[in-house]
């Protein structure tokens, strides 16, 4: 076994994690440090199992810490008698509260090369660390998920549970012929345990989760401005990070009490739907309200500022005014050379570009760069194309559709004389800077498949409009000018059918429209004479 740290992993496509394979239990030495971070807020009782069920773990006591993060818990939080030998109660830092600022807080304690995230009412089997801990000494960019079920809290000490987890299996413990399987489990079934899962992430619920210490800070932690839903926004922006998800069922766990879905499912999904619509790009269903704004865009558009003025503003409205409306461009181009000091205004030789800086400056769907940043995470995809051919209303919705539909971590479409214009999935962006690759799209390739196009399947022309279609008026223009452009042709022109004489009714005529620009038919002054007669006649 190696700590996963060097660059000759075997290759993983998407989340195929086939070419991994992990030692069997209780026959490897375990390398690396783990610290548990467990967030808690009462539930004296439930942490008391808890912490007796990690006291009978196979992994060494000398590799493992456990951190329990008091979450503001009256009375506090104390150690019982059953618990690892590394194990202390911290406080949640002051100014905020919630789970997720506990887990953090626990993280910026923790001194193990692993962190494995573990609620306070979690009863793990003695094998549950270890099981997982072997994924990260196989590759330093797995994130690996323990199983659960769910059973009525029962009534037994924590010494009853330690001796039962450290002799035999949970089933030893628990009843579990009557405990309610989690639908993440039925997922991990059905996708061949996410190895054929489109968003994995969709399963990497916090109960029992494990990580890399650097990938945890790397993606920021969990954030603490989450209430509700704040495992499912961290293991997203895993996902974007170009982790690999690994679910291992011989990390069984079971979850004392029933889901909080069962007390209220509508609103314990209510409660989660804002939360991620603004943070989860990829939950389209949720985002449904029209002519919102939300946090995280879908598309990152970068356009590199090699244009003139009229052509780099005409590229960003196509851009914003698209069928994909949440869409943030960033404008790439030497802007912090564009002092502040005294200057000719007309005379400036970086007028165009300071043009431009106070064109957008204000607008918050544009964001102006002097370069490219590595990733655009937690935005899902990346165009980049060139100011010349700005993008067509539907050009990023059918691009997007194409990458979507074979999974491909890259489109590239041919424009001609243009150049190319690319679309980049971020998961496959992260997982090649993962691997550190030196050349990202032969390792986008390898990983995840690159797909290319040409101009008229993502630029299609516009099509005519069909004869039936066309406004009368339209038509009638079209036949006024047909003879004149044939007889300057040189051909004759064909005289149409002959119809039957008909002689509609007269109507009246319309007053010209307000704003008609049609000049009125001018008007003969009249004389004082017919003035005269005019009133004679309405007397």
């Amino acid at each position: 076994m190696t700590d996963g740290a060097g660059t000759d992993l075997p290759l993983i496509r998407h989340n195929d994690y086939s070419p991994l394979t992990p030692p069997a239990l209780g026959e490897w030495d375990p390398a690396l440090s783990v610290s548990v971070v467990i967030p808690a807020h009462g539930g004296q009782r439930r942490l008391d199992l808890t912490l007796a069920a990690l006291a009978a773990q196979t992994y060494p006591d000398h590799l493992m810490e456990v951190i329990v993060v008091d979450d503001g818990s009256d009375p506090p939080l104390r150690l019982p008698e059953i618990a690892p030998p590394g194990t202390r109660i911290a406080a949640a830092d002051p100014g905020r509260w919630g789970i997720a600022h506990a887990v953090n807080t626990g993280a910026a304690l923790a001194e193990g090369r692993i962190i494995q995230r573990l609620d306070a009412d979690m009863v793990v089997c003695r094998e549950h660390i270890e099981a997982l801990a072997r994924w990260h000494h196989l590759a330093g960019y797995v994130v690996a998920i323990g199983a659960k079920k769910f059973v009525e809290e029962p009534e037994l000490s924590p010494a009853h549970l330690y001796d039962g987890v450290r002799t035999g299996p949970l089933e030893a413990v628990f009843d579990l012929s009557e405990a309610l399987p989690s639908s993440t489990e039925q997922t991990i079934s059905r996708t061949d345990g996410l190895r054929t899962s489109r968003n994995p992430y969709h399963v990497c619920t916090g109960p029992t989760v494990s990580m890399r210490r650097e990938t945890f800070h790397a993606v920021g932690g969990l954030d603490p401005d989450v209430l509700r839903g704040e495992d499912t926004e961290f293991a997203y922006r895993l996902a974007a990070h170009g982790v690999v998800f690994v679910p291992d069922m011989a990390a069984q766990a079971v979850h004392l009490g029933l889901p909080a879905q069962r007390r209220d499912r509508d609103r314990a999904v209510r409660a989660v739907g804002p939360y991620l619509a603004h943070r989860v790009p990829l939950r389209r269903d949720l985002r449904k309200d029209r002519g919102r704004r939300w946090l995280v865009p879908y598309v990152e558009v970068v356009l590199h500022v090699d244009g003139d003025e009229r052509q780099v503003r005409e590229a960003v409205s196509a851009a914003l005014e698209g069928s994909v409306t949440d869409v943030r461009v960033t404008l790439v181009a030497p802007w912090s050379r564009l002092s502040a000091g005294r200057r000719a205004v007309l005379g400036d030789p970086s007028f165009e570009l300071r043009l431009l800086r106070e064109h957008f400056a204000h607008d918050e769907r544009v964001r102006l760069a002097d370069e490219v940043s590595l990733t655009p995470a937690p935005i899902p995809f990346r165009y980049t194309g060139p100011i010349s051919v700005p993008l067509g209303h539907g050009s990023l919705e059918r691009m997007i559709a194409a990458v979507q539909d074979d999974r491909s971590g890259m489109l590239v479409v041919d424009l001609g004389d243009d150049g190319t214009a690319t679309l980049q999935r971020t998961e496959a962006l992260g997982r090649a800077r993962l691997l550190g690759a030196d050349d990202v799209p032969t390792s986008i390739k390898a990983t995840h498949g690159v797909r290319h196009g040409d101009r008229a399947e993502f630029w299609p022309a516009p099509a005519a409009p069909a004869a039936s279609a066309r406004k009368p008026a339209q038509a009638a223009a079209e036949k006024s000018t047909e003879k004149p452009a044939q007889a300057a042709a040189g051909r004759p022109a064909q005289a149409p059918p002959e119809r039957p004489a008909r002689n509609p009714p007269e109507k009246p005529v319309a007053a010209p429209a307000r704003g008609d620009r049609s000049p009125e038919p001018a008007r003969k002054p009249e004389s004082r004479i017919a003035k005269l007669r005019s009133a004679i006649r309405r007397g």
